[in-house]
């Protein structure tokens, strides 16, 4: 059996930006883009028509909004806005570590992630000390697709060497993270389960297989 983990809000807490787009329009404001008056109305408007279930990486969404407001900068320079608006506090949840150990247990393990910050993943793994804890690790910026569209649990489990139908995806949302049971997996929604009977309910799918 494979196991595949969300990371925020089920292994590590990290506290997003009250204002997005306030700390977004500070960090291009330091490196010396003209933040237009416009810039919150534009922020918060689609820039592109993606399709369902795709993910839009949110850099490219600042850019795009930026040049919809006649403000035109490279996108590195709002990839590097987007990371520093969003560098993380990390705090790693009670038993999350022994929910991983025990996931090791019964075969090869990934994190899934719906994030449209670019390196935000891996910096929230360093800072929690997670790093090099997952056989594969996916974040939807990197995929393309968010959670619950089947391409994403298809690429962790490509990532881990097996098929969606064998996975089990342990994730706090149960329209995100539960959406694997469409694709023929098996959820754990932490909707009133602690972390710490994750490994019992591990040790319970594997029995059921």
């Amino acid at each position: 059996m494979a196991v595949s983990f969300d990371l925020f809000g089920t292994l590590v807490r990290a506290p997003k930006p009250d204002d997005p787009a306030r700390a977004i329009a500070a960090e291009l404001a330091a490196r010396g883009v003209d933040v237009p008056t416009e810039w919150d109305e534009a922020y918060r408007t689609p820039q592109i028509d993606a399709p369902e279930g795709a993910e839009v990486p949110l850099h490219a969404h600042v850019a795009w909004a930026l040049a919809a407001c006649g403000v035109n900068v490279p996108e590195n320079a709002a990839r590097r806005a987007v990371i520093a608006a969003f560098d993380p506090d990390v705090e790693v949840r009670e038993g999350a570590r022994e929910a991983i150990v025990a996931a090791h247990e019964l075969g090869p393990v990934g994190l899934l992630s719906n994030c449209s910050v670019p390196e935000l993943v891996a910096r929230t793994l360093i800072r929690a000390d997670l790093r090099g804890e997952f056989d594969a690790v996916v974040s939807s910026v990197d995929c393309g697709w968010r959670k619950p569209h089947p391409k994403a649990f298809e690429a962790v489990a490509t990532g881990l060497g097996t098929s969606v139908e064998t996975l089990t995806h342990v994730g706090d949302s149960p329209v995100a993270d539960g959406g694997i049971a469409t694709c023929g997996g098996r959820a754990i929604v932490l909707d009133g389960i602690a972390l710490s009977e994750v490994p019992a309910l591990l040790d319970d799918c594997e029995r059921e297989r």
